[in-house]
């Protein structure tokens, strides 16, 4: 599945190609919100992109409309990556500089996304001393350059300057996706949502878990280059972005669908996994004269149950034999209505994982199907109380430390133990 590019563009005269650079940026499976500095609407018009992109056009960082509904702030969070093309001298000197005085520049500043860039101007101007300071200084920040290439020039010259090839900025927009990120080159597995464990064909035993925190951690690690497996139960979540997902239904299923996944690098076993399954599973279902309730016979039954395997003690108890090696961080979730850190700190000894997040899931915190959580971080050494956030900063949260330790064991590894 694509990513969700925001793709803005200045006042250059390659902005009459754009909306064929959003149709083909659509073509590769991403979506495209256009974002159109008042300049640019001299080449290229609002009607234009936003008849190819299926996206409203924004431009005016006063709208009050617009604040309401997303603002700049919300665009700069939402988009994976921020494409700049045209680039021209100005927008890359504002850039440079931190100036942000229209919208696509105040979503520059704000964004946390890869910025990628495709110059264009007069090859006086990209020759010049200025840009050239300026091209150094984004690229020391981060920033991705596609082009600028020789050829015809709009001013009738000729030389470095023409925009790049929609082919080329479209082949840009994959790799700086995929090679950018702090967990690019890393693999994590997410389990989420609940277990169904069929009784017979219409009944079964399930939780009241929406899937929602599941899906947001997979989605906030996939944001930060990670390649990303999500083993789900039932649940009406989409799909995040760029992250592959097994669908099952039963605890042993999504056991069997966690073993074919690893090795990974992370495991994080967010799905409220049913502790127990019937031990039959009847073929047809189970009528009530079946169970004993007819002609004044009690009216209760008994189901035998067996229990299910433990999905977050195998892995992290991982041997050769399943899937290789063991993720360098497991952590699980401590689901509890009483007694949250002390059975967190339970939990956390007996599976063997290297973090447990702990929640209230009692019914007056609405945590299970409702929009915010709660959570406890806790390791061997220590208990970290994050506060009441909605579920998306949550996983936004916990990608961010996963990246941040990640990177210091490296520095460990690669210092020969020193800190």
């Amino acid at each position: 599945m694509g990513n969700h590019i925001l793709l803005i563009i200045t006042g250059g005269i390659a902005a009459y190609k754009t909306p064929e650079l959003a149709r083909r940026l659509m073509d590769a499976g991403h979506t495209v919100t256009p974002v159109l500095s008042e300049s640019a609407t001299q080449f290229v018009t609002p009607l234009a992109l936003a008849s190819v992109s299926g996206s409203k056009v924004y431009g005016d960082l006063f709208s009050l409309t617009d604040e309401h509904e997303m603002g700049h702030i919300r665009l700069a969070r939402d988009a994976d990556l921020v494409l700049v093309a045209p680039a021209t001298a100005n927008v890359l000197a504002k850039m440079a500089h931190g100036e942000a005085n229209d919208l696509g520049t105040t979503i520059l500043l704000a964004t946390e996304a890869p910025v990628l860039v495709a110059p264009a101007m007069n090859w006086a101007m990209w020759d010049h001393a200025a840009t050239r300071d300026n091209m150094h200084t984004l690229e020391s920040r981060g920033v991705t350059t596609i082009g600028p290439v020789a050829g015809d020039l709009a001013c009738g010259e000729e030389g470095m300057g023409r925009m790049a090839d929609i082919p080329d900025i479209v082949n840009a927009v994959a790799s700086t996706l995929k090679a950018t990120g702090p967990l690019s080159g890393t693999r994590a597995i997410v389990t989420s949502g609940p277990t169904h464990e069929p009784i017979d064909p219409v009944r079964y035993i399930a939780n009241r878990s929406s899937g929602k925190q599941g899906h947001a951690i997979a989605a906030a690690l996939a944001k930060l280059g990670c390649d990303v497996t999500l083993v789900s139960g039932p649940t009406v979540e989409p799909t995040p972005k760029a992250v592959k997902l097994i669908a099952v239904e039963t605890a042993v299923e999504m056991m069997a669908a966690v073993e074919q996944s690893l090795p990974a690098d992370i495991f994080v076993g967010a799905a409220a996994v049913a502790d127990w399954r019937a031990s039959e599973n009847a073929p047809q279902k189970i009528k009530k004269d079946t169970l004993g309730q007819s002609q004044g016979a009690s009216e209760h039954c008994e189901i035998s149950l067996t229990q299910n395997p433990d999905i977050l003690k195998t892995v992290a108890t991982i041997g050769a034999t399943v899937g290789g090696r063991r993720p360098t961080l497991v952590i699980g979730f401590a689901a509890e209505t009483q007694n949250v850190i002390e059975n967190a700190r339970t939990k956390l000894a007996s599976k063997g994982c290297d973090w447990i997040l702990a929640n209230d899931v009692s019914s007056e915190q609405d945590t299970f199907g409702g929009l915010d959580n709660e959570i406890h971080l806790v390791t061997r050494a220590s208990v970290e109380d994050w506060p009441r956030q909605s579920k998306l900063d949550v996983g936004r949260k916990l990608a961010g430390r996963i990246a941040d330790t990640l990177a210091n064991n490296a520095k460990t590894r690669a210092g020969g133990g020193a800190s």
